[in-house]
């Protein structure tokens, strides 16, 4: 967290970009902005990049140069792109679309005070992503599941309460097809005939 008033660097591949965020930032009382050569440690840095093509390069080699927490001004991003920058301390995201001295200001002291700013769409795409990964994890088995993981423990609890296959997707939140999916990599892979014997199979584990 910065105390006082905030030094920001600006990085950027075009110097025509880089001269215009200096400029708009420049415009902002509350910031200092810190040329690369006059020796000042930004507490602060922008960084332009276009999309995705080169970005965690481009990240890895400036913030090898400013150990400084990062304002990204990027197109579009997918979640999985900006789960690979963040490693290289990106703390916020200006859309190029919407960069404008008022939202880049809000970024700057955002991050300057230890927080951090994400356009909504990108958040709400991030958080999927982050519960599809939850699921994934849950196709692991533990131990003493009996080679089940806890989703095929819950479609085989759910047939066991007399669900069909479209009431156990609809209570799931998944496709018919994910459920048959499921169930025949249950079957197949314990070497089980069919669906009743796979319930067996869990009640005789006590695992439901």
């Amino acid at each position: 967290m910065t105390v006082g008033r905030p030094r920001v660097g600006v990085r950027a591949a075009d110097p025509l970009i880089r001269a215009g965020l200096v400029a708009l930032l420049r415009g902002a009382p509350q910031l200092t902005v810190t040329d690369a050569g006059d020796g000042g440690r930004p507490d602060v840095l922008v960084v332009a990049a276009g999309g995705e093509a080169g970005l965690a390069l481009l990240l890895s080699r400036v913030t090898r140069e400013v150990a400084a927490p990062v304002v990204l001004i990027a197109d579009e991003l997918s979640p999985e792109a900006l789960l690979s920058v963040v490693r290289f301390r990106v703390r916020a995201v200006v859309p190029r679309r919407s960069v404008n001295a008022g939202a880049l200001v809000r970024c700057v002291t955002a991050v300057a005070a230890g927080g951090g700013v994400m356009p909504p769409e990108l958040i709400g795409c991030l958080l999927q992503h982050v519960d599809r990964l939850h699921r994934d994890l849950r196709d692991v088995a533990p131990a003493g599941t009996g080679g089940l993981t806890e989703r095929e423990i819950e479609i085989l609890r759910l047939i066991a309460d007399g669900l069909d296959t479209d009431e156990i997707a609809a209570r799931l939140s998944y496709s018919a097809r994910t459920v048959k999916n499921i169930m025949y990599g249950v079957t197949h892979r314990l070497n089980l005939r069919n669906r009743p014997h796979a319930v067996a199979y869990a009640v005789r584990a006590g695992l439901i």
